[in-house]
């Protein structure tokens, strides 16, 4: 009998400790939530200076300071087509003041072209929530003899080989969109990779190469320096609303993942730290100010929770396992 009033006082006292363990841990969670931040936060851009990504976290990080009343300072860590920064935050200490420019390259693409990713694109971070769609221009020369999409393609059919085009790099956005575009138009053109977007626009303007499909498109063709085509996307950019999508120029052709970019953190980052981080970015994109300076770079504010946008990864991911064997896209 002494034995089993023993055994339930142990039992108990178990019990007791573990509840107050979770007790302690939810307070000291809470705690740090309630202190979070209390000095400058790193947010990791995994291109270089002058694109799109980087004008994106730029808006995001003056909107984010002013919310969270800390410095956010911008690290460019550019290489490996996003998979270099990505590793830096995986590898990160999961407290809440390192961030992640996530991409859908990072997450949805590269996974299936390399085996040796610096970071764990399932595992190895807690997404905050969405920042932005993608809305891609199909931009040319001024000089180039094509000003629509079925007169760029007869042009490409006319010309095989011999038209170019460039990208933020292998299996970005803009490689991808080329790539999509040659299957399903069948006509036959080179790519030629760059750093980043900034890059393009440079060999563009100096006549290296002979198109881009990339936000960066957008200033370009608004201030007369080139020509659009199409906006590669399933809706009109607003910034340029006489330019028709693929499907409205008569080309029924693919469209790339258009929920590409977003803020991540590494996993193991306290939930309350993540709940206030989504907090101030839902806050931050439902700004009219922050819409529009999203929009003046091709951009569409777009939220969705972490949990949701974890999802459309997912589906994403599936998405170009299939497109990445259609187009032999390779690393």
């Amino acid at each position: 009998m002494t034995e089993l009033k023993s055994s339930r006082r142990l039992v108990l006292g178990t019990f007791m400790a573990g509840a107050m363990v979770a007790g302690f841990s939810g307070v000291a969670q809470a705690a740090e939530a309630g202190s979070y931040p209390q000095k400058e936060i790193m947010f990791v851009v995994p291109y270089p200076p002058g694109g799109n990504s980087d004008n994106l976290a730029r808006i995001y990080a003056d909107r984010l300071r002013t919310k969270l009343g800390v410095p956010i300072v911008i690290e460019n860590k550019p290489g490996g087509t996003t998979s270099l920064g990505t590793g830096v935050v995986g590898r990160a200490k999961p407290d809440g003041y390192t961030l992640l420019l996530a991409t859908s390259t990072a997450f949805t693409v590269l996974p299936h072209l390399r085996n040796d990713l610096p970071y764990d694109p399932v595992k190895g971070f807690t997404f905050v929530g969405s920042l932005a769609g993608y809305l891609p221009i199909l931009t040319v020369r001024n000089d180039f003899p094509a000003n629509t999409l079925q007169e760029f393609v007869d042009y490409a059919k006319k010309n095989p080989g011999k038209l170019n085009w460039g990208s933020a790099g292998i299996a970005s956005g803009g490689h991808l969109a080329g790539e999509i575009l040659k299957q399903d138009a069948k006509i036959d053109m080179l790519h030629v990779p760059f750093k980043g977007s900034a890059d393009t626009v440079s060999a563009l303007l100096g006549q290296h190469i002979d198109f881009l499909i990339d936000g960066v498109g957008l200033e370009l063709v608004k201030s007369g320096k080139a020509k659009g085509i199409v906006t590669f996307a399933s809706e009109r950019n607003p910034e340029l609303p006489n330019l028709p999508t693929p499907k409205e120029a008569g080309f029924d052709v693919t469209l790339p993942f258009e929920g590409f970019w977003g803020v991540a953190v590494p996993a193991g980052t306290p939930q309350a730290v993540v709940d206030k981080l989504a907090k101030a970015t839902q806050e931050i994109l439902q700004e009219p100010e922050t819409r529009k300076r999203f929009g003046n770079i091709s951009l569409s504010a777009s939220w969705k929770s972490g949990p949701e946008y974890t999802k459309d990864l997912q589906t994403s991911r599936a998405f170009y396992a299939d497109l990445l064997q259609k187009v032999k896209i390779s690393q």
